[in-house]
């Protein structure tokens, strides 16, 4: 409904007139006339997504009953030919979207986007070091995981990793996959899920940095794998490392270490000066390597050192969770972080945390 306003003598009048609905008003009138619950409109708006990017959903929801084929058939009538452009991260959403709903899990739609899910994509699994291949069925296909299990599909919750190591994390935190790899390096097993205990450990890492932990634990953590690009770094001491670590990936990294080391107090860079010792020798080869996951992967490998872990915990266990954020934030305001940091004041809206990570029933 829209409004238009007259004037007569003084004296103000509002006519309502009634306007053709927009095609999303016309969706939800639909779905609200159908007394849709929320599992049947969140499928609904999802069939008409479908057709809005001139895309047929999977047959098997082709039937009559189906909220999500009735809300394809609504979105054809009203688009017809001026339907939207898929790429390929449109489809992706797309069946995520569908893999959610079909599973009753939250999937978060505001921040997770097309555009969102491009950002996250890589050439190689980040736990198995394997690339991706472009074979629907291949093992090392690009899949999308919940890093976090008991949260739903939500921006700073996801990776890219293999099918594969998808598929072996299950629902596992990091403790388990931590002690998967234990188990395998005890023998006489060597691989489990397809995966080595290197690779056990790097996805334990991996689920490390969205699980709330104690200070002391998360600073004697080693940085076996690099965080995927937008996940959500809830432990401040890791950020640091994180913002440490990637310093060596990129010429200027003496300079910027030395700023770095400037913001912190006096009591602190003794001991921060000794753990750089330790690195830089470790990674030293990456000035030699040209291809970016090579040296991603020679930054991660410097971590298997004791000394060079023995040094971080010395000096990470100093810190406070308060003093760590501070210096990840004040080194990215001074432009020393290679890559982009950005702070989240309530870091888990729309990962449904309180239902464990599925949508309201209702």
């Amino acid at each position: 409904m829209a409004a238009t306003i007259h004037r007569h003598d003084d004296v103000i009048t509002v006519q309502q007139l009634a306007l053709p609905m927009t095609p999303v008003e016309a969706r939800d009138s639909a779905a609200d006339d159908a007394g849709a619950s929320s599992h049947e409109r969140v499928g609904f708006e999802l069939g008409w997504d479908y057709a809005h990017h001139g895309m047929t959903p999977p047959v098997e929801q082709l039937f009559r009953q189906s909220p999500l084929q009735q809300g394809w058939q609504l979105g054809r009538s009203t688009f017809g030919a001026r339907t939207l452009k898929a790429p390929a991260h449109t489809q992706l959403w797309l069946s995520l979207r569908l893999h959610a709903w079909q599973r009753r899990r939250s999937f978060e739609t505001l921040l997770l986007t097309p555009n969102y899910l491009q950002q996250l994509d890589t050439t190689h699994c980040p736990v198995s070091r394997l690339a991706f291949s472009e074979e629907p069925d291949h093992p090392q296909r690009r899949s999308i995981d919940r890093v976090r299990d008991d949260a739903g599909y939500a921006a700073g919750n996801l990776a890219v990793m293999s099918h594969a190591a998808n598929v072996a994390k299950l629902d596992r935190g990091w403790q388990q996959c931590w002690a998967m790899a234990q188990s395998l390096r005890q023998g006489p097993m060597t691989m489990a899920g397809g995966l080595n205990a290197d690779a056990w450990e790097r996805m334990a890492i991996l689920a490390s940095f969205v699980t709330p932990m104690s200070h002391d634990l998360a600073a004697q953590l080693p940085m076996l794998v690099l965080p995927p690009n937008r996940l959500r770094l809830f432990n401040p001491v890791q950020a640091l490392q994180a913002l440490v670590t990637r310093q060596l990936a990129t010429p200027g990294w003496s300079q910027r270490l030395t700023r770095l080391e400037a913001l912190m107090a006096e009591t602190l860079r003794a001991d921060f000066r000794k753990f750089v010792l330790a690195l830089v020798p470790r990674v030293l080869r990456c000035q030699s390597l040209t291809d970016p996951m090579d040296i991603r992967w020679a930054l991660e490998d410097a971590w298997r050192d004791p000394l060079l872990q023995k040094r971080w915990t010395r000096f990470a266990q100093q810190l406070t969770p308060e003093l760590a954020e501070a210096l990840v934030q004040r080194a990215a305001n001074k432009r020393l972080s290679p890559v982009r940091v950005q702070r989240h004041a309530a870091p888990t809206d729309g990962w449904a945390l309180e239902r464990q990570g599925f949508r309201s029933a209702s």
